[in-house]
């Protein structure tokens, strides 16, 4: 039951008691509850004072991610003015605790203040006993992936885990194939599956996991902005182009210096917990918008959808900084298909998430960018009036991204723009050459082999996916569907993801500008209702019985479910088959637990931490090979690494790093693979002792072998 239940006055109360308890818990550091409290206090308060001093009519739970969403651009945008200010002032390290605390606590003091000047009552949601037998059961999935993730870190069983995926397998079939569900449950559903994914696949290592990604890099800028308790937008000389382009990113270094020093919480952590909490809410604003449009139901298959397909809970994770950007993407979407916005309404949350955007990813804006450019233009050359999309967004958007890229970082990311842009036109000379799209793409189009039969399986079900989206999108210009309310800004937004995802096959090399697995995600952001749609549609030609949706809820269940199993890497762990998830699978990944997933062991930190004291990139060099770079960048904050190979030729007075694969299983990897006991034998000189910890060896290079001039 929903009801309003408190006055201005009593929130007004009840934010000045947040506000000293702050001060208190910080001070004599209280742990737990300020992790807790603090956390929610800075990541729903400011956002919700905002939504209610602008009078926004939404439902609680549009008014919960709308409180989450200006809640984290106004902490990186506070954060920004104490930086400039505090800096103008005179405060050597305006992002240390206090500082931030007392800027942050008298900023959110004004907008209570504003809000109780305007006499806003706020809301209070209120779960009655008949949604708890809803829910109650949503909470297994959850409970067993934290202490199953444990259970895989600690004693590498993975049953608890197996368990999981199987639970949100039969709660994602039992919802869809139930006719009657509360709308509440559908909400709750979303959020506990996705940050059930999300945890199953971060809490199984104490350290950061790179999956392939660039977290130790974004581990390196916050820690550098944490640790000088100073955001410097214009990075060192020595730093690269795409150090320099990560630095102009708020989303990982004032933002987590915020919530890790309010929260004294460690930098890992940070990453770890509370970023894949933020993300947790963009599916769920994807199911709001979903809703209006679709329905609840297949508003939470597609939602589903999204949340199972393999990016969002492995490749995503090495990318927080794509995993905030993203939550601002999908409110900036609500925003674009909203009607009951007003002007004044539309334009503030515009802004406010276009600067969120902007400043958290390059690319997604990049992609934004274009997509409301293309759906501006479709409704001028339509001559159709839109108060959802107008030309002072679109160049107010345009205005913030290039003034951010160009005067941040010695405009690294505006410069990026251009290499990318480079690249693909060189590439367009391979325009027949099938090869230069990437494997990604031909495995997508079915023109890989698959290497086992459990592989061949789980393509049949990506293209069932694939399949149904092209049928679903087919079916919007056959009829209008009169089972959907499609505004027609939802037409024009889907009509430019699906050219948009031709393009990334069609064109040469402009799927590997940002990798087309999470291209694709992203995309599904738009499409993934489609697959929805497609069901239906065969459905209701096959059965020739319309608005019965049993059957094409039947049709999902039998293609997402399976298709979500093999995501997760389930079958290829109960058929002990080459896997390729970290958390079912690490007690058998081997070196590829290393050297693909980028698995951080305790021996390799504390190994780079030690190195960081006594190693300058000024006076000497640092050899070592790709996969300890995690480990030596994020936490060693040691960036210039020259890679080991078999040729290496290191001067006097250079250091040699090896890590676990190096010591453990005698490897070396750079473009081969090489004996690491021979490498140092035939090419140089070394002393033993200088460091060990059992697992990591750090060498000093005394004399070259005489074989080498």
């Amino acid at each position: 039951m929903l009801k309003e239940n408190t006055k201005p006055l009593s929130f007004l109360s009840t934010v000045l008691f947040l506000q000293a308890a702050s001060y208190i818990i910080v001070f004599f550091d209280i742990p737990v509850i300020r992790q807790i409290l603090l956390f929610a206090y800075l990541t729903f308060v400011p956002g919700y004072l905002i939504v209610k001093l602008f009078r926004f009519n939404f439902n609680h739970f549009e008014t919960l991610i709308f409180s989450v969403g200006f809640s984290v651009a106004f902490l990186m945008l506070t954060g920004l003015a104490l930086n400039e200010l505090g800096y103008i002032a005179g405060i050597s390290q305006p992002l240390s605790t206090f500082p931030l605390l007392i800027m942050l606590n008298n900023a959110i003091l004004a907008l209570v203040l504003l809000t109780y000047w305007r006499n806003e009552a706020s809301s209070l949601t209120n779960i009655s006993f008949s949604l708890a037998k809803w829910i109650a059961p949503l909470l297994v999935p959850l409970i067993l992936s934290v202490v199953g993730a444990m259970f895989v870190g600690v004693y590498g069983n993975n049953l608890l885990l197996l368990l999981m995926i199987l639970a949100i397998s039969l709660v994602a079939a039992f919802l869809t194939l139930k006719a009657v569900v509360p709308s509440t449950v559908y909400v709750f559903a979303v959020f506990i599956i996705g940050v059930s994914l999300l945890l199953h696949s971060l809490l199984v290592s104490r350290y950061i996991t790179t999956f392939g990604s660039d977290v130790s890099l974004e581990l390196f800028v916050f820690r550098n902005t944490l640790e000088s308790g100073y955001w410097n937008s214009v990075p060192p000389a020595h730093w690269d182009v795409g150090l320099g382009r990560l630095n102009g990113m708020l989303s990982i270094t004032i933002l987590p210096t915020v919530y890790s020093n309010i929260l004294g919480l460690d930098s890992t952590w940070v990453f770890k917990l509370v970023f894949p909490l933020i993300f947790a809410f963009a599916p769920l604003c994807l199911y709001q918008i979903w809703r209006k449009s679709f329905g609840a139901k297949w508003a939470f298959v597609s939602a589903f959808f999204f949340m199972a397909t393999a990016p969002f809970y492995t490749e995503l994770l090495g990318l927080n900084r794509q995993m905030v950007a993203e939550l601002f993407f999908t409110l900036l979407l609500f925003i674009l298909l909203d009607k009951r916005l007003s002007g004044l309404q539309r334009i503030v949350s515009f802004t406010f998430f276009g600067f969120g955007l902007v400043v958290s990813h390059y690319g997604l804006a990049e992609i934004f960018l274009f997509l409301i450019v293309f759906a501006l233009v479709c409704l001028l050359v339509s001559r159709q009036r839109s108060n959802n999309l107008t030309v002072s967004m679109v160049v107010l958007f345009f205005v913030i991204m290039f003034a951010w890229y160009i005067y941040t970082s010695r405009a690294s990311v505006f410069e990026s723009f251009l290499d990318y842009g480079e690249h693909v036109y060189q590439r367009l000379g391979e325009f027949f050459n099938l090869e230069s799209r990437g494997k990604t793409v031909l495995r997508g189009l079915g023109l890989e082999s698959p290497p086992t039969i459990w592989n061949a399986i789980s393509r049949f079900f990506v293209y069932a996916t694939e399949f149904l989206i092209i049928v679903g999108f087919a079916s919007l210009f056959f009829r209008r569907n009169n089972m959907i309310n499609l505004r027609k800004e939802n037409f024009i937004l889907i009509s430019w993801a699906m050219g948009f995802l031709a393009a990334l096959i069609i064109v040469p090399g402009l799927a590997n500008t940002m990798n087309m697995t999470r291209f694709y995600h992203v995309l599904l952001s738009l499409l993934a209702p489609l697959c929805t749609l497609g069901a239906t549609f065969i459905t209701e030609i096959i059965c020739r019985r319309k608005g019965k949706k049993i059957y094409a809820s039947v049709l999902l269940v039998f293609i997402l479910m399976p298709y979500f199993l093999f995501q997760s890497g389930f079958v290829y762990e109960i058929t002990n088959s080459q896997s390729w998830s970290l958390p079912l699978s690490m007690h058998r990944l081997g070196i590829r637990l290393h050297a693909s997933f980028g698995v951080v062991t305790s021996q390799e930190v504390h190994s780079s931490l030690w190195l960081s004291q006594y190693f300058y990139a000024e006076r000497s060099s640092l050899f070592a090979d790709f996969h300890i770079f995690s480990a030596l960048v994020g936490y060693g904050k040691i960036v210039s690494i020259m890679k080991l190979t078999n040729t290496t030729k290191p001067m006097e007075g250079s250091y040699i790093y090896f890590g676990k694969l190096n010591t453990v299983y005698g490897m070396v990897f750079a473009q081969d693979v090489w004996n690491s006991t021979d490498i140092l034998k035939s090419n140089f000189e070394y002393s033993d002792n200088f460091y060990s910890n059992g697992e990591c060896e750090i060498f000093w290079v005394i004399s070259l072998h005489k074989s080498y001039p």
